[in-house]
């Protein structure tokens, strides 16, 4: 779940360029600001703040947790993964990839006979298949979050809020990004302070 404290390696999607930098009453702040963060002391708070930012039309968010929360997924906005979908693809090239070897040694490149069993004897080639499939779904489900997340990722902005340590223990933090449209810088910092939590911050890029 992409709530978990695995998010804080979340991929750092950095504006293109030539992009305007997050944007303030009467003009614009430098780029080097990447979001506004609160903390929050358990997860009925962190659930209301993210509603509320949601209520306001804040849409690009990120959430912090020491576990999965359920609800938060879908209250946050991210929709559904798309690993599962990596993994249906990773299973059914390795299904092509280990029939397709084995099709071509026996058939094509080294054919025997055996017994009189034909050159596509195609129910004892159902192992190796099998085993392909489930061998590139699960590469393809590891390598697939690692892409999708942005790993690995030695440094994170959030790595420069001093409290964030306390994702990994008993705090919750929420953090409504600096590209979103929404965004603006002053009057979202000031919101950020009623949605009840505590330890409000910029982040730095």
């Amino acid at each position: 779940m992409k709530s978990f404290i695995g998010r804080l390696f979340s991929r750092h999607v950095k504006p293109e360029f030539g992009t305007p930098g997050p944007r303030v009453a009467g003009g614009e702040l430098p780029a080097h600001l990447y979001g506004v963060i609160a903390e929050f002391a358990n997860a009925e708070e962190l659930l209301h703040a993210v509603h509320s930012a949601r209520g306001e039309g804040y849409q690009v968010m990120e959430a912090y947790t020491p576990y999965p929360i359920e609800e938060l997924n879908d209250a946050i906005g991210h929709g559904p993964s798309r690993v599962p979908v990596l993994v249906l693809l990773g299973g059914i090239f390795g299904a092509f990839l280990g029939f397709g070897l084995q099709y071509w040694t026996s058939v094509i490149a080294y054919p025997l006979n055996i017994g009189g069993r034909p050159y596509n004897s195609w129910v004892s080639f159902i192992p190796i298949t099998f085993e392909c499939t489930i061998l590139f779904a699960g590469l393809a489900a590891v390598l697939g979050m690692l892409v999708l997340n942005g790993l690995p990722m030695p440094y994170h902005p959030v790595f420069s809020v001093p409290r964030f340590q306390l994702a990994s223990r008993d705090r919750f933090f929420l953090m409504i990004l600096a590209r979103d449209p929404r965004f603006r810088a002053g009057d979202t910092f000031r919101f950020m302070e009623t949605l009840g939590g505590s330890h409000v911050s910029d982040v730095e890029d």
